[in-house]
């Protein structure tokens, strides 16, 4: 399963995995990665049963979450850490499960993410891995 190019096609994956997880019927490895991470928050089942609202817009000025941009975040972060890539976060990964839950855990390295990624965004230049991981380390203090 690829995901698409566009926004619609990205959010397609996430409506298609819920309505498969709601029927029963078998996912694929990365699938049953999505399904887990919709499982994980519940304030986002009610948009899965909502097909229309698959272009929906999220503005954080106006306090909104971006749901999918969230659950894309916990699959990178995911991604990162079984890659260990950038070289550590893994370390630090099993270091912060010693004390926090791993959900919480993961929202808090997300944190680090997205501000890595908003950074490179403003910067125009790509994300920093020695800076991510800085912060990152930080958690550990």
């Amino acid at each position: 399963m690829m995901f698409g190019q566009n926004r619609q096609e990205i959010r397609q994956v996430y409506f298609d995995v819920w309505a498969k997880t709601q029927s029963g019927q078998p996912l694929a490895a990365l699938e049953k990665q999505i399904a887990h991470i919709i499982e994980l928050h519940p304030e986002y089942h009610p948009l899965f049963n909502q097909p229309e609202k698959i272009h929906q817009d999220y503005f954080v000025e106006a306090g909104d979450t971006n749901p999918f941009l969230h659950m894309g975040l916990h699959l990178a972060l995911h991604e990162q850490i079984q890659t260990n890539r950038p070289s550590g976060i893994r370390e630090i990964y099993q270091q912060l499960l010693a004390k926090h839950d791993q959900h919480d855990c993961d929202h808090l390295m997300m944190d680090c993410l997205a501000e890595s990624i908003w950074q490179a965004q403003r910067d125009g230049v790509p994300p920093s891995e020695e800076a991510y991981l800085n912060s990152l380390k930080q958690l550990l203090s």
